[in-house]
């Protein structure tokens, strides 16, 4: 539905009885928008986002299922989701309980979990199989080791407070110059683990556009 110009002739007066446009629009697909921001192009930028961020393009990805839709968008952006290896998740404490189930399901897929002391004691509370790993500041080999030694494939990483944010800027820009898939939230996080899955129970196909819309 072309909502823009049905919007304006709403602005100028017409009714959406007069339209014809009174049932809300139930697509049978996803549709997933993702932004380019062109970080590698700026050495020492952080890639987490404010809001004076401007990405310099968009993609989409479309599917019936929501995981494939979202990892379409991914890969299309650049960000290349992995299907096994190792996951590292350093969170918030606000975010933990979901982290949990997160880091749960990515292990009944395969993956190994690294955590940091805190997220790491909460998931072994919760009988989710996890390895400790130090932060920067703990000591060696730390994060930012392990992710330049190639053994870290995804990053989970949630912060809050602006010196958090500050101890996590070495992470984030190390991960980005490695190619590692990376993820700043907790709603981020449970949206990749659905891509993944989807990329592991299903084939990825494509389709012309048009048939989306029959």
């Amino acid at each position: 539905m072309p909502l823009a110009k049905l919007a304006a002739k709403v602005m100028a007066g017409m009714t959406l009885e007069e339209l014809g446009f009174t049932e809300p629009v139930a697509p049978r697909h996803y549709a997933v928008k993702e932004a380019v921001f062109p970080f590698l192009k700026f050495p020492g930028t952080d890639t987490i986002l404010g809001p004076e961020m401007l990405s310099t393009g968009e993609v989409m990805g479309i599917s019936e299922d929501f995981g494939i839709a979202f990892a379409k968008s991914q890969l299309a952006s650049g960000n290349v989701l992995p299907t096994s290896g190792t996951v590292l998740i350093c969170v918030r404490d606000a975010d933990k309980p979901r982290a949990v189930e997160i880091a749960r399901q990515l292990h009944q897929m395969g993956f190994k979990i690294l955590a940091t002391k805190g997220t790491c004691m909460e998931l072994i509370r919760n009988n989710v199989p996890s390895e400790f790993v130090f932060k920067m500041v703990e000591g060696r080999p730390n994060i930012v080791d392990y992710v330049i030694d190639g053994k870290i494939d995804l990053i989970i990483n949630s912060t809050v407070g602006k010196q958090s944010i500050v101890d996590s800027f070495l992470i984030r820009r190390t991960a980005l110059d490695r190619q590692v898939s990376y993820t700043t939230t907790i709603r981020g996080a449970a949206a990749v683990t659905k891509a993944i899955a989807a990329l592991k129970n299903h084939k990825m196909t494509v389709k012309p556009i048009q048939l989306y819309y029959r």
